[in-house]
């Protein structure tokens, strides 16, 4: 589990690199903008093919300023190694490719990323392997689900959408024991907030597109955990499907990096903020929001985190329409797919089939980005304001 005091070594961690002679005392990492590496002599350039996660070769395998990120991202997550990829998807997709194969049977929770579902539901089916979803909040349901040839339990704490949790000790005592990998998207809690290595899980996944990056400028994924599980995918699924991450991507996101845990806090103090406000909405039926001790796993997620990010939803007994309408008029929430970055954003849609509290017609997801909360809040009521007199003008 992380403490609050380990929390406060990731500032050092993410903000300090000893100096480095070899880049002339340089801040930064350089930016590598190379395909392949030249040696002097040939027994060189052979010793180096053998050890390519080591050596650098070509850029596909192994560059200097993408190994800068990774052992840097291996560092905030408590892990042996990690690989960055091109997009959060492609380590999604290498990560559970490097442990199923034909035959095996994968479990899911039902309200993970959706690609992540269709790839698990669409892609890897193709080849013979079977998923099934499920609710992941009870670990005795999982446990039922698990079959002799189970190989992977896939888990997302806190679910993106309803911020759902799994228990996280839990789920991964009861794979080790079956022999099974574990997988878990962390991408919203974070290393600064959530380290599922420490809890048991063999592979963490994070969408670095979001937080870590934290700029809405950058592509990228990670995978993160031991050197024989995150060695296995360098040496395959990384190599040979060839979604790596470029050297300028890297520079990138190691510049957002830096101020991770500072960002973390301001999106965790405003999130919460608007939130609370928001439960106290008439056309609010519920928060969703495992920060608020209104959310029926607050305690887990005490247990499990130390703390939340800005990315939450609510549900509505308004239309969609109605939402949508509201939506338009906010002038601080642009609306668009993703999160993480220093920008506010708002989605709305139908509430979800056999989740939503009784009433519900309508889900709204939130993130909460680095603005004002107050003036997020004087946004989200003068929208509402005026929906709603258009909307009671309209009957």
């Amino acid at each position: 589990m992380t403490t609050l005091g380990d929390r406060e070594k990731l500032y050092t961690s993410a903000a300090h690199d000893p100096f480095d002679g070899r880049h002339h005392g340089s801040i930064h990492i350089p930016v590598y903008q190379t395909s392949l590496f030249s040696f002097e002599k040939y027994d060189e350039f052979l010793q180096a093919n053998q050890d390519l996660q080591h050596r650098h070769v070509y850029s596909r395998g192994n560059n200097p300023t993408v190994r800068y990120l990774e052992d840097k991202l291996a560092e905030l997550e408590g892990a042996e190694m990690s690989k960055c990829f091109a997009s959060g998807m492609a380590a999604i997709s290498a990560a559970i490719l490097s442990v199923v194969r034909a035959g095996d049977h994968v479990v899911c929770v039902d309200q993970a990323y959706g690609p992540t579902k269709q790839f698990l539901r669409d892609y890897v089916s193709r080849f013979g392997v079977t998923t099934t979803f499920l609710d992941g909040r009870s670990t005795e349901e999982i446990a039922a689900a698990l079959r002799p040839n189970t190989k992977l339990l896939y888990l997302e704490s806190p679910t993106t959408m309803l911020f759902q949790l799994q228990d996280l000790e839990a789920c991964a005592r009861l794979a080790r024991s079956r022999g099974i990998v574990t997988v878990i998207d962390g991408t919203w809690a974070t290393p600064v907030f959530q380290q599922p290595i420490r809890l048991g899980i063999d592979l963490v996944v994070h969408s670095i597109t979001k937080y870590i990056s934290g700029q809405s400028d950058s592509l990228g994924g990670v995978v993160s955990g031991s050197k024989e599980l995150v060695g296995r995918i360098a040496d395959m699924e990384y190599m040979l499907l060839g979604g790596v991450m470029t050297p300028f991507t890297a520079a990138q996101v190691e510049r957002g990096l830096r101020t991770l845990p500072l960002r973390l806090e301001r999106h965790e103090g405003s999130g919460l903020a608007v939130a609370e406000h928001l439960s106290r909405q008439p056309y609010v039926l519920r928060i969703n929001h495992p920060g608020l001790p209104s959310h029926p796993q607050h305690e887990l997620a005490k247990r499990q985190m130390t703390g939340s990010s800005g990315l939450f939803s609510f549900e509505s007994g308004e239309s969609v329409e109605t939402m949508r309408a509201w939506a338009d008029r906010l002038r601080y929430f642009r609306i668009g797919v993703s999160w993480g970055g220093f920008e506010s954003l708002v989605t709305a849609g139908p509430a979800p089939n056999g989740y939503a509290v009784p009433g519900a017609r309508s889900l709204v997801r939130l993130h909460v980005g680095l603005e004002s909360a107050d003036d997020l809040v004087r946004d989200l009521d003068r929208a509402w304001a005026e929906a709603a007199a258009e909307a009671e003008a309209g009957r």
